[in-house]
């Protein structure tokens, strides 16, 4: 049970109850974060609205993108994200166990630049300050620059969402271990970002 109340669509303005409507139909089944986030229609907005926005451009390939959200989750050890979005990494093409050996050394089936976003996603959630120009003369070599500022800005607010979730104890949709589950076995390469 969350720390604060759920809000119901219903109650939101048109602009942000559409939002809420794709971000929970479209973008995946996060209804219960939605309904925490619908506190504050401007945060639902902006933020949930700049989710489906880098959705619906894709500048960023999911892979890259499901890879760096699995990081930061398994790193800061958000369970709600984990179950969301480690389907959806299994849905790029890799074996289940690559979530569970994925802050391993080695990684069932990753390639050298899967293995460049995870540590790009660990250097930046553990040790930002601390970054060597190395790693971006290796991230030029396989992305744009608008690649890497919207992979640093995906890992960055992923771990917001890990800390907004566990600080308001956003639980677990009904049922979604399971859809996501289903979902990943499915649906290989087709889950949305």
């Amino acid at each position: 049970m969350p720390r604060v109340s759920e809000v119901g669509s219903e109650s939101l303005a048109e602009d942000a109850r559409e939002i809420f409507r794709r971000y929970t139909t479209e973008y995946g089944p996060f209804e219960n974060q939605a309904k925490i986030f619908a506190h504050r229609p401007p945060a639902l907005r902006h933020i949930m609205g700049l989710l489906l926005e880098l959705s619906d451009e894709a500048v960023l390939p999911k892979r890259y993108l499901e890879i760096a959200l699995v990081v930061v989750s398994k790193l800061n050890e958000c369970k709600y994200c984990v179950a969301h979005h480690a389907p959806r990494l299994a849905a790029q093409g890799f074996d289940p166990e690559a979530t569970d050996k994925i802050l391993d050394e080695e990684v069932p089936g990753f390639d050298e630049v899967d293995l460049l976003v995870r540590n790009y996603s660990v250097e930046v959630t553990n040790n930002f300050q601390y970054m060597r120009d190395g790693i971006f003369v290796e991230l030029k070599k396989h992305f744009s620059e608008e690649q890497i500022v919207e992979l640093t800005l995906r890992i960055a607010l992923c771990g917001f969402f890990n800390r907004f979730n566990d600080a308001l104890q956003i639980g677990m949709e009904h049922g979604v271990e399971e859809e996501m589950t289903e979902l990943g076995a499915a649906l290989p390469g087709a889950a949305a970002s």
